[in-house]
C-alpha cells in the first residue's frame, strides 16, 4: 500500500487533484483497479494535506448474475458509503442496438450515469481507477483505431455537467496494482460482461507486452513522452 499511496500523493501534487473540503465519488466497478483505489484513497484521507470525504458509486448495467455482496461488505469494512445505481445499459447496448464493438458505447453510458449519480449526491468530482498501463493503452487504441494522438488526462473537467474526473493511480503500473491487491487481500468481483477479455484493449496489451520484451523500459519512455506532449493535442 505504501507504493500506491506514494503514487497517489505524487499525482495529487503534480495535477492538483484533491482540494480542501471536497466530496469525492469513487467509481467502483468491483475490479482490481477501482477496489484498490477506494481503499488507498480512504487511507489517504488520514494524511492528505487537504481534508476530503468519499462515497463509492457503482453502476449496475443490468447483467443478471452480478453480485454486489463482496463490494458492499468491503465498503462497510473500510467505512465508506456505497451507492449503486440500477440502469438498463446492458439492454440498450447488447439487446437493442446489438453493438459489434459494445465497449465504447457502454463506457460512455456508464460515465454519464456516474456523473449524474455524483451530482445527485452533491459531488462534482469522480475518481477513476485507471492506472499507468491504461493511460498508455488508451493512447495506442486512439492511434491505431482512430488515427489521432489522444488518451485520457489525469484531470478532466466536463464543462457541460461541471464535473471533474481524476485518475489518482496514473503513476501506478498494473503489476503494482496486482501486487497491492494480493498483499492487502482486497476482494475482486468477476465481471459478467460477455466481451470481458476479448476486446481491442486486450490486443493492445499483447502488442505492448511483446514490445517490452524487445525494448528495455520502453513503457517508461512511452509514458513520459505522452505525458509531456498531451497538452498540445486537441
Amino acid at each position: 500500500m505504501r507504493k500506491t499511496l506514494g503514487c497517489i500523493r505524487k499525482a495529487d501534487t503534480d495535477f492538483n487533484m484533491i482540494n480542501e473540503g471536497e466530496h469525492i465519488c469513487v467509481a467502483l466497478s468491483g475490479g482490481k483497479d477501482s477496489m484498490l483505489l477506494l481503499k488507498a484513497l480512504k487511507n489517504y484521507t488520514y494524511f492528505s494535506k487537504n481534508r476530503f470525504t468519499l462515497t463509492a458509486i457503482s453502476i449496475d448495467v443490468g447483467f443478471e448474475n452480478t453480485d454486489y455482496t463482496k463490494m458492499e461488505r468491503f465498503c462497510r469494512d473500510i467505512d465508506v458509503p456505497l451507492e449503486v445505481e440500477r440502469t438498463n445499459i446492458k439492454e440498450v447496448v447488447f439487446d437493442e442496438r446489438m453493438e459489434s464493438n459494445p465497449c465504447s458505447l457502454c463506457s460512455k453510458m456508464k460515465k454519464g450515469a456516474l456523473n449524474d449519480l455524483a451530482i445527485k449526491l452533491g459531488s462534482n468530482k469522480v475518481a477513476y481507477g485507471h492506472h499507468r498501463d491504461d493511460f498508455i493503452e488508451s493512447f495506442f487504441l486512439s492511434l491505431f483505431y482512430e488515427g489521432r494522438f489522444h488518451t485520457f488526462k489525469p484531470v478532466t473537467f466536463l464543462d457541460r455537467k461541471k464535473v471533474t474526473s481524476i485518475r489518482p493511480l496514473i503513476y501506478l503500473k498494473e503489476k503494482e496494482v496486482i501486487s497491492a491487491i494480493k498483499k492487502e487481500n482486497i476482494p475482486i468481483i468477476k465481471s459478467e460482461c460477455p466481451v470481458d477479455g476479448y476486446t481491442k484493449r486486450e490486443d493492445i496489451k499483447k502488442f505492448l507486452t511483446n514490445l517490452k520484451k524487445d525494448i528495455h523500459m520502453v513503457d517508461d519512455r512511452i509514458f513520459k513522452a505522452i505525458l509531456n506532449q498531451m497538452d498540445n493535442w486537441e
